[in-house]
């Protein structure tokens, strides 16, 4: 071969191999364009509650999260403790948390400590009571709960309130014969001092008491000191809502009677098991409290995180294998239906909790009331 070829050729393989080159730059940039905000390998840090905890452990969500380049390393955490990590000025980079009052107390943190947050509420569930059919049976029989649907009744919290509070026994009410036994009739919860789902028991049953949501501190402590026994008398309580739910499962009828949960607990429980135990009862308080659970996000690429939590289809549906509802309620019902579980399609009769100055005044009255 010539001279002149060799370099012609030597040219030629230059050329393609800049188009190549280029290609592949092209290709990249693409690619990069295509990701979130901000979107990298490095995980975000957040702390969640418990409640979504089994949701990020969902090796699904971990898939999704990971394909989005917005994978997460999570701690979980109280919810009321979340403002703490904010307050210090270096907070991770979301925060899920159970309840409004909290996310707002977050929020409230972060523009004191000059903060700039975005928030999302991705799914939500219903406050429940927990039970049985004998103890439902009985709550009818005295005006305490009316029937929806097989196994699905609404529960009187203002009859069921007076009735705690005037320290009625199980054996005292009319047609006890399924459950004549001397304990009080009490609603078990978690502690109020740590549980979000506790503090939306008080909050209900405050407004079952003053048949309004309390708006000023003056009442918000004299119906808590009222409403202090309802938790005294209980005895040990779990921190989080995990262990009296399994108080519920596992020993029955006669450990909880009344279990104050989350209603997407029972729903996982029921997808999980492919159904529920034919004595099972699910009461919605009438009025209730629908708790959000809220993410809030300290930047940019953890603010993709939310919106993606909220907006994408898979995720969603994830998150209703889990129990929670989303926007989506014919979803969310039919993805129940299988089970055999019933649930209220539609929750309408909702009141909010008072605002968290309110609520952690009332708080701090069960609190100290506890300790005496």
């Amino acid at each position: 071969m010539s001279k002149t070829a060799k370099i012609l050729v030597t040219l030629l393989l230059l050329v393609v191999f800049a188009g190549s080159l280029a290609l592949a730059w092209r290709e990249q940039r693409a690619t990069a364009e295509s990701r979130p905000p901000g979107a990298a390998s490095t995980p975000l840090e957040g702390v969640i509650a418990v409640d979504v905890e089994p949701f990020f452990q969902d090796e699904r969500v971990r898939k999704i999260l990971a394909a989005h380049r917005l994978p997460v390393q999570v701690l979980r955490m109280g919810s009321r403790d979340m403002p703490g990590k904010v307050a210090t000025g270096t907070p991770p980079d979301f925060l899920f948390a159970s309840g409004v009052v909290a996310a707002n107390e977050i929020v409230e943190t972060a523009r004191k400590a000059n903060i700039a947050v975005t928030q999302v509420a991705p799914f939500h569930t219903p406050l429940v009571v927990a039970s049985w059919e004998p103890i439902a049976g009985i709550l009818v029989a005295n005006g305490l709960a009316a029937p929806m649907q097989p196994r699905v009744y609404s529960l009187n919290m203002a009859g069921l309130t007076e009735t705690m509070l005037a320290k009625k026994r199980w054996r005292d009410l009319r047609q006890a014969n399924a459950y004549e036994v001397s304990r009080a009739v009490l609603v078990s919860t978690t502690d109020v001092r740590r549980s979000n789902s506790a503090a939306m028991y008080l909050a209900l049953t405050g407004y079952a008491l003053t048949g309004e949501i309390i708006d000023n501190r003056a009442t918000a402590r004299a119906t808590a000191a009222r409403l202090a026994e309802l938790f005294k008398r209980q005895g040990f309580q779990e921190n989080y809502v995990n262990g009296n739910f399994d108080d519920y499962v596992a020993i029955g009828i006669g450990k909880a009677p009344l279990a104050f949960i989350y209603e997407n607990q029972l729903v996982s429980h029921a997808m999980t098991k492919k159904g529920i135990s034919a004595d099972m009862a699910l009461l919605y308080p009438k009025p209730t409290i629908v708790n959000k659970v809220v993410f809030v996000a300290t930047n940019e690429r953890a603010k993709a995180l939310g919106e993606l939590l909220a907006s994408n289809a898979e995720l969603q549906g994830i998150a209703i294998d889990h129990g929670f509802r989303t926007a989506d309620t014919d979803r969310f019902v039919n993805a129940v239906k299988p089970t055999g579980l019933a649930v209220q399609p539609r929750i309408v009769d909702v009141v909010d909790p008072p605002s968290a100055g309110v609520m952690a005044e009332m708080i701090d009255v069960v609190s100290k009331e506890m300790t005496q």
